[in-house]
């Protein structure tokens, strides 16, 4: 049950194209001075300037490398890369002489042996839920144990593969066959019966490009499950890396292998904390020609654009605490980052990038700035890239607001393509393409869809929502409103039949009648929801079986009796739900101390304290400050788990888990 709080609430998202397919791959290999930082923090932590990783469109697999010889990924890493559709490898390393003498101890023997250890790492793996291992022997290995090492990376992939769905096994350039250390830099006849024997081959560093032309016919029709290693902090006699690190890219993808960035944290070891967001939007930047995106295959699709930290948090306008913090968990979907400038010569540029400063939910939000220039009507960036057949009826939220008073109004676009035959309500849309805009206007301005194709440019009136069930009830609550801090949102309803998502922007344009002059423009966006109607029309479960258990009690001696007056209460709570309908949980409680009001409920109007977040059916309480209760009368704690629904709505109190802690003074 302990270990519960380490395994994954996300699986992994279905993602376009697969990780199987031959096209090459960006793995993203994090080491990060010894691992296990403010990340082993399984509730999070109050920590100021982390680290942070949000560019996921661009990245495949995701390795996370310590020194340790069992390094399995902390839960937040393997939650965020799941919820972008990313593979997560954990890192099994032998090193130097005591590395020697593990290796002789399980690949020197008979299989058994060897077995046994691969079976452990693929437990591990399934228990977890992240999705394989990089291999990594940094030591000489006697003639027998090099001879069992590729039956070993055979078995361990065999076995993977039948527990763990795409799971992958990759194996670092170091051993050659002999079994002699010597790094190759390239895949060759010494090291290719170890490539032969699992999913992928990661290089060593120093390559020229001598290296990457002589592996294109050792890899065959595998060229992309060859890795070629980027070492980003530029040590030693390498190609590219820091700034330079897209050099190493164009000679990498020149010859169609995949790349395997090694320590790209390097923007955030050495260079300002304080420019730490700036200096990684351009690392990426630099290297976004070279990285293919991969698109969001599945509905629900919500996101606050949270990265998982902040200076504070915010819950749906409201703010619930002040203070910094960090959960990685609580990262929310990510969009693609970075300046995009009009086509040609023209002026026009939107520009992306994540603030801290504002937020509708979690601790941030996306803002965005840009310029309309006086030849053009409105400018637009693509957020996200989706393949997701449409559900017959769809369901839309933007919210949004303005910086300052301007006459602009905001568009969500969807594109979409054919899946058959793509028809809007009565029309029928062949071979072409459809953009629908969500036109949200600043102030009064006139909300309405638009529809744009090909062959006719016709515009179709969205129908309103009708009066919904309770869920949906829910999920539309807010619509058309002004909500909290100044937020704005929007909700539409479209039907679509045999069409496929493709592509999800916001759009800027001028007001109708405005003037042609250069219009700039500053917009926060705080949340995104492209919901499957049917799924707001079944139930949501209740969360059921609160149980309070590894009571731990602290007194805090106070006054001249020496009688405490508070307690520290640490606690463990589990509850049930099923967690494929659950984004999260968040955690309150209720104190209530007396002999008559001890068992009561607390006003109506009285709001209990948030304590955290839950991405398991269990939560540590730690450290509470509760008052301790007098002689004769009882204290009372009530724990209470409010579900977040994947469609992205609040479920009413009166629906949430619940369970109390009844407590005396000792007699």
């Amino acid at each position: 049950m302990e270990d519960g709080f380490n395994v994954a609430l996300e699986p992994r998202e279905r993602r376009q194209p697969p990780l199987s397919s031959p096209r090459p791959r960006t793995l993203l290999c994090h080491d990060m001075m010894g691992g296990y930082l403010e990340d082993r923090f399984i509730q999070g932590s109050q920590a100021q300037d982390p680290y942070s990783f949000y560019h996921w469109q661009y990245i495949d697999v995701f390795v996370y490398f310590s020194h340790h010889t069992v390094t399995i990924p902390p839960v937040c890493w393997t939650n965020a890369a799941h919820r972008h559709g990313v593979c997560v490898l954990g890192t099994f390393i032998t090193e130097w002489q005591e590395g020697g003498r593990l290796c002789e101890s399980f690949l020197a023997g008979d299989a058994r042996s060897y077995q046994a250890v691969a079976d452990r790492l693929v437990q591990m793996a399934q228990f977890f839920r992240f999705d394989g291992w990089l291999i990594n022997i940094e030591n000489s290995l006697s003639p027998a144990a090099v001879r069992n090492t590729p039956p070993f990376l055979q078995y361990l992939t065999t076995q993977l593969h039948q527990q763990v769905p795409g799971g992958l096994v990759l194996w670092y350039d170091s051993v050659v066959q002999s079994g002699q250390l010597k790094w190759q830099d390239e895949l060759n006849e010494q090291n290719r019966i170890f490539f032969d024997s699992c999913d992928g081959f990661f290089t060593n560093y120093n390559w020229q490009e001598d290296h990457l032309q002589r592996m294109v016919a050792q890899a065959g029709e595998r060229l992309a499950d060859v890795y070629v290693g980027v070492d980003v902090f530029a040590r030693s006699n390498v190609v590219g890396g820091r700034f330079d690190t897209d050099k190493s890219l164009e000679l990498i993808r020149k010859y169609g292998f995949s790349a395997a960035l090694f320590a790209p944290g390097w923007v955030y070891e050495c260079l300002e904390k304080s420019d730490f967001f700036q200096n990684q939007d351009k690392f990426w930047r630099l290297l976004e020609r070279f990285l293919p995106t991969h698109s969001i295959c599945s509905l629900p699709f919500v996101t606050s654009f949270c990265l998982g930290l902040g200076t504070r948090r915010v819950c749906y306008g409201k703010e619930q605490a002040v203070g910094p913090w960090y959960h990685p968990s609580a990262q929310e979907t990510q969009p693609l980052f970075g300046e995009h400038k009009l086509a040609g010569d023209g002026a026009g540029w939107v520009k992306t990038q994540c603030c801290l400063a504002d937020a509708w939910h979690g601790g941030g939000s996306l803002l965005l700035r840009g310029l309309i220039p006086p030849e053009v009507d409105n400018v637009a960036v693509r957020l996200f890239s989706l393949h997701v057949p449409v559900p017959p009826k769809l369901f839309l939220s933007m919210v949004y607001k303005f910086e300052g008073s301007m006459d602009v109004q905001v568009a969500l676009e969807l594109t979409t393509g054919e899946a058959g035959s793509c028809h809007v309500g009565s029309v029928s849309v062949l071979n072409g393409w459809i953009q629908v805009l969500l036109w949200a206007g600043h102030g009064d301005v006139h909300t309405g869809w638009l529809w744009r194709w090909q062959e006719t440019g016709s515009r179709h009136s969205p129908r309103p929502l009708q009066v919904p069930p309770t869920k949906l009830a829910r999920w539309v609550g807010r619509c058309g409103q002004q909500l909290s801090g100044g937020w704005i949102q929007r909700c539409y309803e479209v039907s679509l039949h045999g069409c496929l998502l493709q592509d999800l922007l916001v759009s800027f344009s001028r007001l109708p009648g405005s003037s042609r002059e250069e219009k700039s423009f500053v917009c926060r966006l705080g949340e995104i929801q492209v919901v499957d109607a049917n799924s707001l029309l079944a139930p949501l479960p209740r969360v059921q079986n609160v149980t309070i258990s590894q009571i731990r009690w602290v007194p805090l001696i106070s006054g001249s009796e020496g009688l405490p007056a508070r307690l520290l209460l640490s606690c463990t709570l589990h509850w049930s739900f099923p967690l494929l309908q659950a984004r999260c949980f968040r955690i309150h409680c209720w104190e209530r101390t007396g002999s008559s009001s001890a068992t009561e409920e607390p006003s109506g109007t009285e709001k209990p304290v948030f304590l955290g977040l839950a991405f398991a059916n269990l939560y540590r309480v730690v450290d509470l400050a509760v008052e301790a209760a007098r002689f004769g009368q009882d204290g009372r704690v009530e724990f209470l788990v409010e579900p977040v629904p994947r469609e992205g709505f609040l479920v009413p109190q009166a629906e949430w888990g619940r369970a109390a802690l009844l407590y005396s003074a000792p007699q």
